[in-house]
């Protein structure tokens, strides 16, 4: 997309190009509100005992700080949506609850353990944290099956993750018929099935779910969110998700946080933040 002088810009939001802001104007703009988050707030809309509690976090990459003093609470069974522009940290939150960035203060807990120094496998294994990468993740020449398998690669034997995957394809049909074929012939929906499939393996509490709705048609979309719903309303799974659809992603979620420049600028219930017009105007286009 280009301005009226021919130069390129980049945006957020899915409004038309009259409402499309660049990046840096957002960052501008939302900075100029003066936007703050007190802790007891985000500890009120996780309820009273947060599955997940992120306390005074600073986080980046080698020497980079992209994170600065976040805090972030999320109940048992809750989703939590991360919004905001190109660059706030967003997926840098889902990579330090994982353990993929260099830690500098705060602290990470689940269910009252504090992982903060576990190892990405530790916090697989014994934390029940489970990453679903964006699209393009899947093993393209091995089966549908032998993917899922994969998934199981920290249980104890082979035996185990062969019967988590038979649950997998009792419960997902659709895998089931495609057990035998390799990955790389999917669909891009049965390709996000299956990631997410595969994340449920290890048979986690805790979902960090990286951009579900990326390069996926709006008919694969829909049933993606239908997966997650279901995965957090009967499975009781807490869910931390980012995702480029912001009115998608407010929409599923119970509780939805705005990002700018690596810190909370806003925190409200996911439905509350559709409805807020600074949001509106800034991240959701208009």
């Amino acid at each position: 997309m280009s301005d009226d002088s021919g130069v390129p810009i980049s945006g957020y939001g899915d409004g038309t190009t009259d409402t499309v802001l660049s990046v840096d104007a957002v960052s501008e703009e939302a900075q100029a509100l003066g936007l703050s988050v007190d802790r007891e707030k985000l500890l009120d809309l996780a309820g009273d005992a947060p599955l997940v509690r992120i306390d005074g976090l600073t986080a980046g990459y080698g020497k980079m700080e992209i994170l600065h003093q976040i805090d972030l609470a999320v109940g048992s069974g809750q989703s939590l949506c991360l919004v905001g522009p190109n660059g706030a940290g967003k997926s840098t939150i889902l990579h330090s609850i994982f353990g993929f960035t260099q830690i500098f203060d705060g602290n990470i807990k689940v269910d009252g353990v504090d992982v903060t120094k576990q190892s990405p496998s530790e916090r697989l294994r014994d934390a029940g944290i489970a990453y679903i990468l964006q699209d393009n993740s899947v093993f393209p020449d091995m089966s549908v099956e032998e993917n899922l398998l994969m998934g199981g690669y920290l249980l104890p034997n082979t035996t185990l993750a062969k019967e988590a995957a038979e649950r997998v394809f009792e419960r997902y049909d659709r895998l089931a018929q495609r057990r035998t074929d390799k990955a790389g012939v999917l669909s891009g929906g049965e390709r996000r099935l299956l990631e997410i499939s595969r994340a449920l393996i290890m048979e986690p509490k805790v979902l960090l779910v990286d951009e579900p709705s990326i390069g996926l048609e709006p008919r694969y979309i829909d049933m993606v969110f239908e997966i997650l719903s279901d995965l957090k309303e009967r499975d009781g799974k807490t869910i931390i998700m980012v995702e480029q659809n912001a009115k998608k992603g407010l929409a599923f979620a119970d509780i939805g946080y705005v990002l700018v420049s690596g810190r909370v600028a806003m925190a409200d219930k996911g439905v509350a933040l559709l409805d807020n017009p600074d949001v509106g105007r800034l991240f959701l286009g208009g």
